[in-house]
């Protein structure tokens, strides 16, 4: 067989350049300035953004600026022990992290080293922390619930597999709250989501005692925390949720379903500032750069429904946003409210005159609706919203009117007495089917001869007697996922009942 000599040239050529692209990736340059998390250096010409580049001591850095004659990158290591002049290599590869089983019941740094002092994570595989979202064609519509065990969501602004959901709400006024029960209520799910929440500078004490609280409830086990606390560097602080991201996209992508809690993205977006602004990235908007936007975009992006080619996982995100004086008008506050599915607000009046959670009906909103709700909850729950959008404007004019007609004051009773069947203390999140037979019990005027003073203890008597003699009504209600006339006729004797019995 006669061999061309213009193939020959061919195959030399294919050997030279896969050669020269051994030779880039050994290719080294120097730290002309080092300092705050930040190293500028010189003689990477063909490194690529994003890439990890290593330094002495086995510090590494990912490349975030790409300049004429240097990169920046930041240091995701002892920044102390580098100094100018020092030696900086390629390494070829992208920033990723462990990812798997391993990790579950773990508490890791953005890296994906445990800081729980229960030994190495051996985990087999890693992925990297920035990828594409999956596109449209890749994705399907949201549709099954993902309960929280909380009656004011559940019921007004329910969130569904793969949505992303924003809270948002002043400090200190129960955003962290919310997600701790909601992953908490996933212990008794069907089919049970990976959770992982990422603790974005937050004190290493409260991250302590909500790790102290998964554990005590039994939630550890189907749970990975992310933390990264105030006294860590601001380069981690700034991959910590795209870290956590992508712990959970390999869940997601194996068919499971994954519940990940941003917390918060407030903090975020300032460690993204000083790492902006130590690069001389040109400062817009509030002294952010103009890329702020993008910066949670492409995080969010990626929680969704995967279509049912690519194994019907999802990808649900809780990202927590803080406000300052309620103000949702904000610059991150409105960036992260158009990325969104919609947004629960916290308010701080509702705190502090005892609702909790603080849930401001109003400006709270799901844009998924009524199909991230099992039938039940539907024909339930649509006259609440309705029933506290007219209180609050009847509570309003009632401050200034003198006397109300009697349709006016049944309706501020009934508003009343939802607002305190809404209420619910921390750490016990209800089952559906209990929240189902309690909101039955509001809208349809029962709990109307009942003292406000007295409706919560109303409802801990109701619930005792439908676990203990109707369970079987709560049974079918969970079974059937509606309220068809014969389970309406037995809750409403069952409720009869009772009120006979406490009269």
């Amino acid at each position: 067989m006669a061999i061309d000599s213009s193939q020959i040239t061919g195959i030399l050529r294919e050997t030279l350049k896969s050669y020269e692209t051994k030779l880039d990736l050994r290719e080294t340059g120097y730290v002309m300035q080092v300092g705050d998390g930040i190293a500028r250096v010189y003689g990477l010409d063909k490194v690529v953004y994003g890439e990890l580049v290593s330094f002495p001591h086995e510090v590494f850095g990912m490349v975030l600026n790409l300049e004429n004659d240097s990169v920046g990158c930041i240091l995701l290591g002892d920044a102390i022990k580098i100094k100018e002049g020092d030696e900086v290599s390629r390494t070829g590869r992208v920033m990723a992290v462990p990812v798997g089983d391993a990790l579950l019941g773990r508490v890791v740094n953005p890296l994906g080293e445990p800081l729980d002092g229960k030994g190495e994570i051996k985990a087999k595989t890693t992925r990297p922390i920035e990828v594409i979202a999956p596109g449209v064609m890749e994705r399907q519509p949201v549709k099954e619930p993902l309960q929280t065990g909380i009656k004011a969501i559940d019921s007004m602004i329910p969130i569904g597999r793969g949505q992303r959901e924003l809270i948002i709400g002043d400090r200190q006024i129960g955003k962290t709250a919310i997600v701790v029960d909601t992953i908490i209520n996933q212990k008794n799910e069907a089919r049970r989501p990976v959770c992982i929440y990422v603790a974005i500078g937050q004190k290493q004490s409260t991250v302590a005692q909500i790790v102290d609280i998964f554990a005590r409830h039994g939630a550890l086990e189907y749970t990975i925390v992310v933390s990264c606390t105030a006294s860590d560097p601001a380069p981690l602080q700034y991959i910590a949720p795209y870290a956590g991201c992508a712990i959970g996209e390999e869940f997601m992508w194996q068919g499971k379903d994954v519940l990940v809690v941003y917390d918060d993205l407030t903090r975020h977006a300032q460690a993204y500032r000083q790492l902006s602004l130590l690069l001389r990235r040109p400062p817009g908007r509030e002294a952010y750069p103009g890329d702020v936007f993008y910066l949670h975009s492409r995080l969010l992006e990626r929680a969704c429904k995967l279509s049912e080619k690519n194994g019907s996982g999802s990808l649900t995100a809780l990202p927590i946003i803080e406000t300052q004086a309620g103000d949702i008008s904000a610059y991150i506050p409105t960036n992260v409210i158009s990325i969104t599915d919609g947004q629960i607000f916290l308010e701080r009046g509702l705190f502090f005159s005892g609702q909790r959670p603080a849930i401001n009906s109003g400006l709270s909103v799901s844009r998924v609706g009524g199909n991230a709700q099992i039938k039940a909850m539907r024909q339930v729950a649509g006259r609440v919203r309705l029933d506290l959008a007219q209180y609050r404007e009847l509570a309003a004019f009632a401050q200034f009117a003198s006397e109300l007609d009697s349709h006016s004051q049944a309706q501020l009773a009934r508003g009343e007495r939802i607002m305190e069947l809404l209420k619910q203390d921390q750490y016990q999140p209800l089952s559906v089917e209990t929240q189902v037979a309690i909101v039955f019990a509001g809208i349809n005027g029962f709990v109307d001869d009942v003292s406000v003073s007295g409706i919560r203890q109303w409802e801990k008597s109701y619930i005792a007697c439908l676990s203990e003699k109707h369970a079987g009504v709560l049974a079918d209600i969970k079974g059937k996922r509606q309220i068809d006339d014969g389970i309406k006729a037995r809750l409403e004797a069952a409720i009869k009942e009772f009120k006979g019995k406490k009269a």
